[in-house]
């Protein structure tokens, strides 16, 4: 415990004083912190430097790239080894153990850690919510995020949102879990997911209008757990129902209710977001491919399937 892992942690910030904290302590057994903050106006860049971390400014050009990529592009790592880890997230000393041993694994380029997300302060355990992959730990040097092609649309902030990271060589998978807990208010939960949905409105579109998988992690059925994931959506983008489908899936399907009175809220909302995913769709479709645009095109494209209609009712 006294001598530091030769990691180098990145965390994205943006007023997050009330998550920082114990993000940052969990994080103390790193060689070096880096909190890249986008201007934050509470007290989130006096609590990264009080407790250790170096903090670097993002300014955003409303383009690519976003905070994840330049930092990884441009900070002064002095460890090979990167963790990305978001202010809502604890890595736990258990994981911390697993992770000094396994950076000095030479077979392995990157590793995949599992999250436990907690909601209203209890695990959301069922819903498809466990296990929770990501790639965060890895060598700086060989991982990039993926783009999507999402940089456009407004009002979706200047960090990746759910991209992931490409990584050509081997990588393995940790048994240790992180923590997921947002310390704010279902408020801060709900304008979140606002900004995400015009995120995935965008991915939606992007599959329903044959963008390629270039310079992305790719969609297979035969992949790892997150390219089996991007294969499904590919399907479930032209489901109709989906808000409907969502919570069925969560809460029923895949046994959402054994979480309790939280478990039931958390489905609520995901039908709500699938919901508002699939109005902001339309509005790209009647709008010519635009978010928050005042006058539609004159020629709209037609819907692709019945999926506006439905998803929106």
């Amino acid at each position: 415990m006294s001598s530091k892992i030769p990691v180098s942690v990145l965390i994205p910030a943006k007023n997050e004083e009330a998550n920082l904290p114990a993000c940052l302590k969990s994080v103390s057994r790193a060689d070096e912190v880096f909190v890249v903050d986008s201007q934050s106006t509470d007290r989130s860049i006096e609590i990264s430097e009080n407790l250790g971390a170096t903090v670097v400014q993002f300014e955003f050009n409303g383009g690519w790239p976003k905070k994840k990529n330049w930092s990884l592009e441009n900070l002064p790592f002095r460890n090979e080894w990167v963790l990305i880890v978001d202010c809502d997230e604890r890595i736990t000393p258990e994981l911390w153990d697993e992770i000094a041993q396994a950076i000095e694994n030479p077979e392995y380029s990157g590793y995949y850690l599992n999250r436990r997300v907690f909601f209203l302060g209890k695990w959301i355990r069922h819903g498809g919510k466990y296990p929770d992959w990501n790639l965060r730990l890895f060598k700086h040097k060989e991982g990039r995020y993926e783009n999507l092609n999402t940089e456009d649309i407004p009002n979706t902030g200047d960090n990746e949102v759910h991209e992931h990271v490409v990584l050509s060589n081997k990588v393995g998978y940790l048994k240790e879990d992180m923590l997921h807990e947002d310390f704010r208010d279902l408020y801060h939960w709900l304008a979140r997911h606002n900004r995400y949905s015009n995120w995935e409105a965008r991915v939606y579109y992007n599959l329903l209008t044959g963008k390629g998988d270039d310079g992305t992690i790719g969609a297979s059925l035969f992949g790892d757990a997150v390219q089996r994931k991007r294969f499904l959506k590919k399907i479930w983008v032209r489901l109709p129902f989906k808000p409907l489908l969502r919570f069925l899936l969560f809460y029923i399907i895949q046994r959402g209710f054994l979480d309790g009175r939280a478990g039931y809220i958390y489905g609520r909302l995901l039908s709500q977001y699938e919901y508002q995913i699939g109005v902001k769709l339309y509005e790209l479709r009647s709008c010519g491919g635009s978010l928050n645009t005042v006058n539609a095109s004159k020629n709209p494209q037609p819907a692709i399937g019945a999926e506006v209609s439905q998803s929106a009712t």
